[in-house]
């Protein structure tokens, strides 16, 4: 079935003549990614559709032909030139990240980056009006195209945005110039340096597009700008006042102060770097223009920046393994409206879906629409789209979802009897299809299956708190799972804008496995005397977004207590059991944040710190992290997971690890396997077996892994795959 936008482009084309058997036609054939033609009233359109993608980016060969078709229009000038797209996701996506992240030294950046400004520059200097006509999402360097033209009209529902700051970078095709130029500097800096999406109405209130059209009107609007009846956007006089030199130094101090909150320089320099251009440069178009390129080819050479870029394609690599071919779910019916049940029963609401949600106490499903309600608000969601959403929740007090429902969501408490009653009493109403999925966040499926008369449909569905925010949800597999069951739920997680990393069962799957020895240690270093503050503040000076002591409040210390007594029980491990006050706390009922107070009292939804306190020992960041690493190496030794960047991409996107540095893996082989395990093996002597390091860390130890993975793949090649 063809696109609507591309059918309204077909019939435009055909209504304007663009396409009829005339010289110009011809012309149109020519490039691979670019089609030009002229209508009968001489206005050429220039219309964007990058080869063998769904989407258009900037890259190479893109500009180079748009280069030769500045050259087309050059020789012969059109009354005015129209230039939008013919995907439907949008104008463009922004650059070609792949090429850049090829790129090896600050000269190559320069030289290829300056080639793409020659291009933007001659679209900029066109001795006639140019419009870019924008539909969908608009981003970065597809934003900077835009820029270049005239006037700028968009479809309602279109979104631009700069999210260059998010891989370490700042705008590098003209960008920091024109944009600051074009909206209220202010604005448009704290666009650049948030990397957040503009909506369409705000984008025009800031004066980024010069008016909202409609489709059926783009071609009359269009020829509207050529004849100069669309006024023109600009920052007026408040711009020119901040532009100014003073009035700069002013506004750069506050953006480096507010900025430095979220992303300290030392770990993440491309906001200051944005900063600083603006402040020196700001007013004088051509030495901005030149800053620019210099300081994004500086950044783009950072460990940073490369880091997160590799995030950037980590995130699109488990993007990748929601595309099944399995049949979308419908209908989520979940049991359990605590906490975690009822965020995910919110959430897919949110996302589209139909859900009922059950619960023995009244209360609580109550208490799950009324976070719903908030979270509608929260998202700037009109009073229409949240009656909508609302709707889309159905309270379910008699559990009857559980009949109609494509997926079956168990999120009842971490223990196993209760869990394989809610399995015994769904387990002969599903339908036939159905998926049964638990939200345990440790306990491994071979023990959770036993009971069931068919065990092929029960798969883990590992949701991390808050589930409107974190991205990771684990996609737990056993070797009776059907892999049309886990098929249609990595699938799941895509509808309802979720990321999978797809685990084999074990205790504590990956990131709580990983997770409970550093937060395990951080209560030894409490115990030894260490102030939690000196330990949060070594775990975040490392890049983590919050210390391991708080995280613990944050997570909760009943739950911490019970996952790290699980990986004690079923793991061969010998990770230090908790502190007796530790557990005196949570027998009082002092759980964290969700009880006011835990390890840190809590007052309006934040810790409260000491300022001044002892400093931590040398050795304290180590002690946290290396746990943490020979967790994730273990996982990857025992294929929990399959590789190691699908390990980094949990890590991140479950945990927040420092983003800047590539994840837990990366991280160590950016140090070096052999400093990690040398450094354990000095941690063990010190402080005992805990620190043992895995035998992956040494190329022996992965080498007799290997062979044993062959060897088992061989086995499972003989055997054939009964689930399948």
């Amino acid at each position: 079935m063809t696109d609507p936008i591309l059918q309204t482009l077909s019939a435009r084309e055909m209504e304007l003549g663009a396409f009829s058997a005339d010289k110009s036609a011809e012309e149109t054939q020519r490039w691979r990614h670019w089609r030009l033609s002229r209508d009968h009233k001489d206005v050429a359109w220039l219309l964007f559709d990058m080869a063998d993608s769904n989407t258009n980016v900037l890259s190479g060969d893109v500009l180079e032909e748009l280069n030769e078709a500045l050259d087309d229009l050059e020789e012969k000038p059109p009354r005015g030139l129209a230039i939008r797209s013919r995907k439907s996701a949008g104008f463009c996506m922004g650059a070609d990240i792949s090429q850049f992240s090829k790129l090896t030294s600050e000269e190559e950046v320069k030289e290829q980056l300056g080639r793409a400004h020659d291009v933007v520059d001659r679209l900029e200097s066109l001795p006639f009006r140019t419009v870019a006509v924008l539909h969908g999402t608009t981003l970065g360097g597809g934003l900077e195209l835009a820029l270049c033209c005239d006037y700028r009209l968009a479809v309602p529902g279109t979104k631009v945005g700069f999210p260059e700051i998010q891989l370490g970078l700042h705008p590098g095709l003209g960008g920091t110039v024109r944009l600051t130029e074009l909206a209220d500097p202010i604005e448009a800096m704290t666009m650049m340096l948030t990397g957040k999406m503009t909506p369409d109405k705000k984008a025009r209130k800031l004066g980024i597009v010069d008016a909202l059209v409609e489709e059926r009107h783009v071609a009359a609007a269009v020829e509207a700008a050529i004849k100069g009846d669309i006024d023109q956007s600009n920052s007026g006089l408040r711009g020119k006042v901040l532009t100014t030199s003073p009035a700069r130094q002013l506004e750069a101090r506050q953006m480096r102060s507010k900025s430095a909150k979220k992303a300290p320089p030392e770990h993440y320099p491309a906001p200051d770097a944005l900063i600083d251009l603006w402040e020196k440069h700001g007013g004088d178009r051509d030495e901005m223009k030149k800053a620019e390129l210099e300081s994004f080819a500086r950044l783009l050479m950072t460990d940073t920046a490369r880091n997160l870029i590799r995030v950037f394609f980590l995130r699109d690599k488990m993007k990748r393994l929601t595309k099944t071919k399995a049949d979308p779910v419908k209908h989520v019916h979940v049991v359990g409206a605590g906490e975690m049940g009822g965020d995910i029963a919110g959430w897919c609401a949110y996302q589209g879906l139909t859900v009922s949600l059950f619960d023995m106490e009244p209360d609580k499903v109550a208490e799950a629409v009324g976070k719903l309600s908030a979270l509608c608000k929260k998202k700037h969601r009109s009073e229409a789209e949240t009656r909508d959403i609302l709707d889309r929740l159905t309270p379910d007090l008699a559990n009857d979802g559980v009949e109609r429902a494509d997926l079956v969501i168990e999120a009842v408490p971490e223990k196993v009897d209760i869990k394989q009653k809610v399995y015994e009493e769904a387990e002969p109403r599903l339908r036939k299809g159905a998926i049964l999925a638990t939200n345990t966040s440790s306990i491994p499926l071979e023990t959770l299956r036993e009971k069931l008369k068919d065990p092929t449909r029960l798969v883990g569905l590992h949701f991390f708190n808050p589930v409107a925010s974190m991205p990771l949800v684990e996609v737990v597999s056993h070797d009776k799972l059907k892999r049309d069951v886990l098929d249609r739920a990595k699938a799941f997680t895509g509808q309802i804008d979720r990321l999978p990393a797809p685990l084999t069962t074990a205790p504590g799957f990956l990131v709580n496995r990983a997770l409970t020895p550093y937060l395990m240690e951080a209560m030894v270093m409490l115990d030894e005397g260490v102030p939690a503050e000196a330990i949060d503040e070594v775990a975040e000076n490392f890049g983590m977004p919050m210390g391991p002591v708080e995280l613990a409040d944050q997570v909760g210390l009943d739950i911490c207590l019970s996952v790290g007594d699980m990986l004690r029980d079923r793991l061969d491990t010998d990770m230090p059991a908790a502190p007796d006050w530790l557990r005196e706390k949570v027998d009082d009922g002092n759980l964290g944040k969700k009880t006011g107070e835990g390890l840190y009292e809590w007052k309006n939804g934040k810790p409260e710190k000491k300022d001044k306190f002892d400093s931590a020992p040398e050795d304290a960041l180590d002690r946290l992290l290396l746990p943490m690493l020979n967790a994730c190496m273990a996982c990857l030794r025992e294929e929990v997971i399959d590789d190691e960047e699908l390990a980094d991409a949990a890590m991140i996107f479950g945990t927040g690890f420092a983003p800047f540095r590539g994840g837990p893996m990366n991280y160590a082989r950016n140090r070096g396997f052999d400093d990690v395990r040398q450094q354990l093996e000095s941690l063990q002597k010190q402080y005992g077996k805990r620190f043992a390091p895995d035998p992956g860390w040494s190329e022996e130890g992965r080498s007799r892994a290997e062979e044993e993975t062959g060897a088992k793949d061989q086995g499972r090649k003989k055997e054939g795959s009964a689930s399948e």
